[in-house]
């Protein structure tokens, strides 16, 4: 009989400690170390059933070529489909659509499909699917926990796409820890992993997230999966936004799109469109920014908004959308560069829509929105920015400028301030260039100076 001994495993990468301690030795992250089971026993190796080594001119790549989801907007993030043998780990907040969207991908899939719900019932998820209009005669659905019955199901179906949901609810009885622990997330992950690669089926796990809206379990799960897709947006509103952070087949900068309604996911075509659709022109603190997720060009709404600090405290710096240090550095800049008077106010800026962006093309468009909002000038009706800041107050170029103005001038701009070097554009567009941020400032009539022609 096998004994079990207590030992206290990193959440995030997986070490294994004797005793609890604050600080994990291996990834060096506090408070991270949680209790789990080790058995004694050391399972034998069984021999490997798979081919030896092979010259890298003879291996077949017929399963290389990814399969369309028949979902745009899940095809533009995986890089054209789902791969046949790839494992992918969709992570997301509660209710905010993860098991919908699932539903919706193996609906459309031409072959068998297997829906695994380890948290529901499988009444439940008939209903669910019955209002999708997602039900078909080749998709599965099997409501078990168990690891070995799942693989069971998998063997009897054959299935060509398998979605497990979730994975953290999923345990193997041989492990020998708690369900929901760290090894077993792990265990039951690794051989998911390996049934996927030795079947040539693509595996969809669903993932719990944590209060930070990282992947709940050992960080090593993001590690033995192929993809890692995050599901974000507010469950109180329509947009949601599904992203790629790893993607050994693909892309990981794509966005895509989609709108909650009644009857499902549906793809946003034109996400520009939508961000600028409640737009009020004519009010301080605004600034239209076209700005690229991977491949694709978004016009976006940045809005600050500035107030009169409380005297002997420390100025407040909020951001929705855009990155906290980013903002606080920005503004640093402004009063250190532009001599703007940044110090002794309270700036709150976001972007509309609820989209969060890192791209450095934003910058332009979140100094401007301040400088507008402190000084109470909007900003012109037909002007859109973009641009890079550097901390001497120099405007740098950033990458695919001429989409940028292309679609700019779609949605009826006729003005765009952009870095000095920035490449030219289809020429439909005027284009004022700046080299400092002083000067972009004055080009955009919030200071010195007016808006001069383009060159």
């Amino acid at each position: 009989m096998s004994r079990a001994k207590i030992v206290h495993v990193c959440s995030e990468c997986g070490t294994p400690h004797a005793k609890w301690a604050g600080r994990c030795a291996g990834c060096g992250d506090w408070n991270t170390l949680v209790e789990d089971l080790e058995t004694a026993d050391v399972a034998p190796i069984a021999p490997s059933a798979r081919p030896g080594p092979t010259r890298i001119g003879e291996v077949g790549c017929e399963h290389g070529d990814p399969t369309a989801t028949s979902i745009a907007e899940l095809d533009r993030v995986l890089g054209g489909g789902l791969v046949a043998g790839s494992v992918t780990l969709v992570g997301g907040e509660p209710g905010i659509g993860k098991s919908t969207l699932l539903l919706q991908l193996l609906a459309r899939w031409q072959g068998p499909t297997l829906y695994v719900t380890a948290e529901e019932s499988a009444q439940q998820v008939k209903r669910r699917a019955e209002r999708l209009g997602a039900t078909r005669d080749d998709l599965w659905l099997h409501a078990e926990t168990s690891l070995p019955h799942v693989l069971d199901a998998i063997d009897q179906v054959r299935p060509e796409v398998v979605v497990v949901d979730s994975i953290q609810t999923v345990a193997d009885p041989a492990l020998g820890s708690l369900p929901g622990s760290v090894g077993q997330v792990r265990g039951c992950a690794q051989r998911l992993v390996n049934e996927a690669k030795e079947r040539g089926t693509s595996v969809v796990l669903v993932g719990h997230v944590t209060k930070e809206g990282g992947l709940a379990g050992p960080r090593v799960l993001e590690h033995v999966v192929d993809t890692v897709l995050q599901f974000e947006g507010d469950r109180h509103h329509a947009l949601r936004l599904l992203r790629a952070s790893k993607h050994r087949f693909g892309p990981t900068n794509e966005l895509g799109l989609f709108e909650m309604a009644t009857s499902g996911l549906h793809g946003v075509p034109d996400p520009s469109s939508l961000f600028l659709a409640d737009r009020r022109t004519g009010v301080p603190g605004s600034a239209i920014v076209p700005t690229m997720e991977g491949q694709r060009p978004i016009v976006v709404e940045v809005q600050a908004l500035a107030s009169a600090g409380v005297p002997g405290v420390p100025p407040r710096r909020s951001a929705l959308g855009i990155d906290a240090s980013r903002l606080s550095m920005l503004t640093a800049v402004l009063g250190r560069r532009s001599r703007v008077g940044v110090a002794d106010q309270d700036l709150y800026a976001s972007t509309a829509g609820g989209v969060k962006l890192t791209e450095p093309g934003l910058d332009l468009g979140v100094c401007l929105a301040v400088v507008s909002a402190i000084r109470d000038q909007p900003l012109p009706a037909d002007l859109a920015v973009f641009g890079e800041v550097g901390l001497g107050g120099e405007l740098r170029q950033v990458t695919h400028s001429p989409r940028r103005l292309t679609e700019a001038a779609r949605l009826g701009f006729s003005r765009v301030i952009v870095p000095a070097n920035a490449p030219d554009g289809d020429g439909e567009i005027g284009v004022v260039r700046a080299s400092t941020l002083s000067e972009a400032i004055a080009a955009a009539g919030l200071g010195a100076g007016a808006l001069r022609a383009a060159v």
